[in-house]
């Protein structure tokens, strides 16, 4: 996968991991589990939300792109015959 993610960023993912698992799970997870963890995830499931994301994006786009043809189109002057 071609997610790029800062040193800092891992490092605070990893610490989310440990604190979840700890909290949620009363499990306690090494620095390396929970980059192993971070790891899956970034393999297995961060695509499926960055796919969702750029679907989002695309319509967004997409309307943008209407609304600005709208506008053109309004401006058109009718053409006497």
């Amino acid at each position: 996968m071609f997610i790029k993610i800062s040193k800092d960023q891992q490092e605070k993912m990893i610490h989310d991991i440990q604190y979840f698992f700890s909290n949620e799970r009363d499990e306690e997870l090494s620095e390396f589990a929970a980059e192993r963890v971070l790891d899956f995830i970034k393999e297995s499931i961060a695509p499926h939300f960055y796919n969702a994301a750029i679907t989002d994006a695309k319509i967004v786009v997409e309307q943008q792109v209407s609304s600005i043809e709208d506008e053109i189109l309004s401006l058109e002057r009718p053409i006497k015959r």
